[in-house]
């Protein structure tokens, strides 16, 4: 059974494409095109369950066409428009860490050095000169710099991010 904890999101199939099986993935990390993998993992009924593909095309910057294993008719993957998309995190652990990209981050959980848990990356904010994390938080949400001269360590494992965050910050 594949656990919550060992993959991370990485998009969304949007809908069928064609008659022969295809289905358009919306894709927020294309880390499937950087390490070796011959499958993804949708959510389907809460469920983890990994689909193997045959081949993908992309069909824009953000979106691929995907044709998986027995699944030749637009009606068998039906079932998968609007399924959540998921990744191994082994796997893209494996790739080089310079070649992560701000998506990997989503999911993660933020606690700063001083002020304790601030919660988990729902989004990164990457429209701004500051790339921010977008945090929900007990209290809501929250915006957070993200900047490697804050970030003491990450456990990509355990898939939690320690900060420092300068003080006053939190405040805003």
């Amino acid at each position: 059974m594949i656990r919550e904890s060992e993959v991370y999101k990485i998009g969304v199939m949007t809908k069928t494409h064609g008659v022969n099986g295809e289905i358009a993935f919306q894709f927020t990390d294309d880390v499937f095109d950087r390490v070796e993998c011959d499958y993804l993992i949708c959510r389907i009924d809460g469920i983890l369950v990994p689909f193997f593909f045959e081949e993908y095309r992309f069909k824009n910057d953000n979106t691929a066409l995907f044709k998986f294993q027995r699944m030749d008719t637009s009606e068998d993957v039906r079932l998968l428009v609007g399924c959540e998309v998921f990744f191994p995190l082994k796997l893209a652990e494996e790739a080089e860490e310079g070649e992560l990209t701000w998506s990997y981050f989503v999911g993660m959980t933020i606690t700063d050095k001083n002020a304790g848990v601030l919660g988990t990356i729902s989004a990164v904010d990457e429209t701004t000169i500051n790339t921010l994390f977008q945090i929900d938080g007990p209290d809501g949400e929250l915006l957070v710099p993200a900047q490697e001269d804050f970030i003491l360590d990450i456990d990509h494992k355990k898939r939690e991010i320690l900060m420092e965050v300068p003080e006053g910050l939190l405040d805003l």
